[in-house]
């Protein structure tokens, strides 16, 4: 488990530098101001959701499966409730920059969704039968 916090950890350190840069170049027409939040909820949803697989997996190693796609469907679920919430309280016309808002926010889904993927799957080899 702290082998994959750490990688979470550098993971999210490499985003957010490369937000700020980007950030620093473009200004906010191209970074919405709200994307180092939607990286953190992403990071903790992360971190979340591998922590809840672990516990599960912990009790019974065939529940793998059921835990990590019940993961994926509380991260997705959790994210969607906050942008909703953003987009129905905050900032939903066209003037507050919500296209770039949403378009992070997909870019930063998909990145954390390869990055879980990566890690099970680095994870599997032990497991692998030998010959």
């Amino acid at each position: 488990m702290p082998r994959f916090l750490l990688h979470l950890a550098l993971f999210t350190l490499a985003l957010a530098a490369i937000i700020y840069l980007l950030g620093a170049q473009f200004g906010p027409h191209i970074i919405h101001p709200y994307t180092g939040r939607v990286l953190l909820l992403l990071a903790v949803l992360t971190g979340g959701t591998y922590y809840l697989t672990a516990r599960v997996t912990a009790l019974k190693q065939d529940y793998f499966i059921a835990a990590y796609f019940g993961g994926v469907v509380l991260r997705f679920l959790g994210s969607v409730l906050v942008l909703g919430i953003y987009l129905y309280r905050a900032g939903g016309g066209r003037d507050q920059g919500t296209a770039s808002l949403l378009i992070a926010f997909f870019v930063l889904y998909f990145l954390y969704a390869g990055f879980e993927i990566w890690a099970i799957l680095s994870n599997l080899r032990p497991f692998s039968k030998s010959g």
